[in-house]
């Protein structure tokens, strides 16, 4: 087996976001808010991962404690998720409600499809758990 990558993840003061490793490899990013200084820590942070990304890997963005996605943090995840390395993720976005949901379907039709993550957003965890559970070679 593989060593896991290391995370590369420090917390730091004023940023609403937490960023652990999970066991198969992947990461949960919790967010619990997408103020400025969060969008930018997430986006250094998401883009940097990219760059080393060299193999299929399963991510879970938990953001059911934000109630509203504020334009730029849409325009920054579009970015990130255009990039052509982007398409070696399985993405969970786990949100609090439809409204929230219907924001980041839009971010989602707004990157290229194939170099896009496979991005499934979910309103119950333990859904979007299970469909990351699904071997990598079914995505999306």
């Amino acid at each position: 087996m593989t060593e896991p990558k290391p995370l590369n993840w420090t917390p730091a003061p004023g940023v609403g976001l937490s960023v652990v490793r999970r066991g198969d490899g992947g990461m949960t990013l919790t967010f619990t808010d997408l103020s400025d200084a969060t969008i930018k820590a997430w986006h250094e942070f998401a883009l940097e991962h990219l760059l080393g990304s060299d193999r299929r890997t399963r991510n879970l963005y938990d953001l059911r404690a934000v109630k509203d996605i504020p334009e730029k943090a849409v325009r920054a995840a579009v970015e990130a998720n255009s990039d052509p390395s982007a398409r070696n993720i399985r993405l969970a976005v786990v949100v609090a409600d439809s409204k929230v949901a219907d924001a980041i379907r839009t971010v989602a039709a707004l990157a290229l499809p194939e170099t896009a993550a496979a991005m499934k957003i979910f309103t119950d965890i333990n859904e979007a758990e299970a469909w990351l559970g699904r071997p990598l070679d079914q995505i999306p």
